[in-house]
């Protein structure tokens, strides 16, 4: 294979170009890495195809869902849902993206800061930080908002939110959070979940 391909790169490199075609002098150094590119290009590209290393046609058939709307399919579809403001949830509703990255951020976080068991103190803060950073974000951008005010994620998330800022409003900034009051959240976070 070696010696095929030096026998075609002398081949290329040996012919008499037509006029105004630019050629490169192989026989001094190149100076640019532009000129060693185009040069290995060059000299590589017939060898591929002579090869049969060229790509080959192949039909492509596009098989459509009856869950996919007509004006969102293939290339044009996924550029304008790249710009569209809006996503479909998991039950079919259409809210703003916005939203559903806020809440999702919130469910997970939060989720992990209940899991997190309260041995490692150091790893426990920084969990309950990450929430309650994501429950502040999200509550400065979504508290309140009409278009989602009335939606099934929004009313669950803010049970979740109420029934842990109650708990702690009542029992103090450190205490330890019981059983009952986390499965309580938990339940809302996976209904709010659904939704989303």
């Amino acid at each position: 294979m070696a010696i095929i391909l030096a026998a075609t790169m002398c081949s290329i490199t040996s012919f008499k170009p037509a006029q105004g075609i630019k050629t490169f002098d192989f026989e001094e150094p190149l100076s640019s890495r532009r000129q060693l590119i185009v040069g290995a290009g060059a000299s590589l590209v017939p060898t591929a195809c002579c090869y049969g290393l060229s790509p080959s046609m192949g039909w492509a058939e596009e098989k459509s869902s009856d869950k996919e709307d007509d004006d969102n399919k293939g290339i044009v579809g996924d550029i304008t849902s790249l710009f569209d403001p809006n996503e479909k949830t998991k039950k079919g509703k259409v809210l703003p993206k916005a939203y559903l990255k806020s809440a999702r951020e919130v469910v997970k976080t939060l989720r992990e800061s209940l899991n997190e068991p309260p041995d490692d103190i150091a790893k426990f803060r920084r969990t309950a930080d990450s929430a309650k950073e994501s429950i502040r974000e999200y509550l400065g951008s979504w508290r309140g908002k009409q278009t989602v005010v009335q939606e099934e994620s929004y009313v669950m998330l803010e049970k979740a939110i109420r029934s842990l800022a109650n708990f702690y409003s009542k029992a103090g900034p450190s205490a330890p959070l019981p059983e009952e009051v986390k499965s309580e959240i938990l339940d809302y976070l996976n209904i709010a979940e659904e939704f989303l």
